[in-house]
């Protein structure tokens, strides 16, 4: 019964994010595996039994990383399959851990905000190991009262209320006294946070590309050529309609093909002139390189007299993507540029003519810590560059989507995502979506959005509320790591 239970859990997290999307089912998917961990009679079990709820959720949540490594990794079936379940097998040691944790303090009167901060202390834990995908809070993105907590906690302040109507609701399905439920009577008090920002249209407006390029494209200088000129046409189309006037910004994908400023004139003088043209300063992504010659995923910006005025090196690289681990060697990795990408060493702030702009290339947007610097460093608008043609039709985009979303309203900012295929978007201070381009067509939108200077809490403090949920779980755990010490010792002394 309790493997049963742990599979539910993992199925029904699946469940809460897309592609199915039943994000009112997060304030109970964790209910059977809580139950479970109620029942289990040792630590041991309770280790199984998270173990195979993570198991189930990261098979079912991240199945498009085994199409991408088959498809773009040079894997084939049975090694992405193998480096996939080998990703799974890795990522469930976080749920083991949670359950252990949780299951120690499930009998005692303050289970219900315990179990809470342990979930976003291990959740916290995602982002230091390399793959912070989908935080339980950003269910909540749509939630207009749980989101309220966004710009004060991060998403994980929406993840800890989520995991505490979870615990409630396993406690009282275990039959525990009404008095250790009675915690939940601070969640009406945030009625008393101030509300997100009302829908307002933009002030300024931008431009955001979307060529909509294969990614397994067998690229000849012919080609590549031509497709420049079709990202050109784009966005000087855009820019340059007839009765509008110019954009304030020209946003193109992280390297949507092999493009290369610095070493490639015809591009250089190509992007030049669509900044000069539009008069609008501009922003593509590239391949730059080190002074060793090391390849760098880039972020240009050029001002609308076409000279370069500022340049951002991604900073968190995906793994097997734009690097192989350390001991992964076996796998190719998904770009076609020679050699490891290498880490940028700064955060950029652009400043252009009226404002400052942050910058930060696709899987960036999954570390809130990393993306609120941006901000805390006086960038009033956000911009995500992103390729998610390496996801195909899969989930991945929506989950990507999300993310995304969740950054913008964390930090009160305009978010402007320019993106290879899909999904093109701008997306307001609270995190809705106010324009977008439909998925795998090339096209070009005209959309609004608003400096904003003043920042969030989580903006200036950051993960504060999740550092002190791990605090307080070490505090929670300690008399049951006490009574485990006496009890070995007492074992130990028998023994002798």
């Amino acid at each position: 019964m309790n493997l049963v239970l742990s599979i539910l859990t993992g199925l029904a997290l699946v469940l809460v994010f897309p592609r199915f999307d039943l994000a009112w089912l997060a304030p109970g998917a964790l209910v059977p595996l809580l139950v479970a961990l109620g029942r289990a009679r040792h630590w041991r079990e309770r280790a199984r039994c998270g173990y195979v709820a993570g198991l189930v959720y990261w098979f079912g949540a991240c199945y498009w990383i085994q199409y991408v490594l088959a498809h773009y990794g040079g894997l084939g079936l049975l090694g992405s399959w193998g480096a996939f379940l080998l990703f799974c097998a890795i990522k469930a040691l976080h749920m083991a851990a949670f359950a252990v944790a949780a299951g120690a303090v499930l009998a005692w009167g303050w289970a219900v905000p315990a179990v809470a901060a342990l979930w976003v202390a291990i959740e916290r834990t995602h982002a230091p190991l390399g793959f912070p995908w989908q935080a339980l809070g950003n269910a909540g993105i749509d939630m207009g009262v749980p989101m309220r907590l966004a710009p004060l906690t991060g998403v994980y302040g929406l993840s800890y209320v989520f995991a505490m109507m979870n615990a409630a609701l396993a406690l009282a399905l275990l039959r525990r006294p009404r008095r250790h439920l009675a915690w939940l009577l601070a969640l009406p008090l945030l009625y008393l946070l101030p509300p997100l920002p009302a829908p307002r249209a933009g002030e300024h407006m931008a431009v955001l590309v979307q060529p909509n390029l294969a990614q397994d494209a067998d690229w000849t200088r012919v080609q590549l050529e031509e497709t420049g000129r079709r990202l050109a046409y784009l966005s000087l189309q855009a820019s340059l309609s007839p009765g509008e006037p110019p954009p304030h910004l020209v946003v193109w994908p992280e390297v949507p093909a092999p493009f290369y400023y610095y070493s490639d004139s015809y591009f250089r003088n190509l992007v030049t002139g669509v900044a000069r043209v539009g008069r609008a300063w501009t922003l593509i992504g590239t391949v730059a390189h080190t002074p060793r010659g090391e390849p760098l995923n880039s972020a240009v910006l050029l001002a609308p007299s076409g000279e370069p005025a500022g340049r951002y090196d991604k900073i968190h690289l995906v793994p097997f993507g734009e690097f192989v681990p350390k001991y992964f060697g076996f796998i190719d990795k998904i770009t076609r540029e020679a050699g490891n990408f290498q880490p940028g060493a700064t955060l950029q702030i652009f400043r252009v003519s009226d404002g400052a702009v942050g910058v930060f290339i696709c899987y960036e947007a999954a570390f809130p810590h990393f993306v609120r610097r941006f901000a805390a460093q006086g960038a009033e608008v956000l911009v995500n560059i992103s390729n998610d043609g390496y996801f195909g039709r899969t989930a991945a985009r929506d989950q990507h989507l999300k993310i995304v979303r969740m950054r913008a309203a964390e930090n009160g900012r305009w978010l402007l995502r320019a993106t290879n295929d899909g999904i093109t978007t701008a997306i307001d201070p609270a995190g809705r979506l106010t324009d977008r381009l439909p998925s795998f067509q090339e096209a070009a939108l005209r959309t609004r959005f608003s400096w904003i200077a003043a920042t969030t809490p989580y903006t200036r403090y950051g993960d504060w509320f999740a550092w002190l949920c791990a605090a307080g779980g070490v505090l929670t755990l300690a008399p049951s790591v006490v009574e485990s010490l006496r009890a070995l010792h007492r074992r130990f002394s028998r023994a002798g």
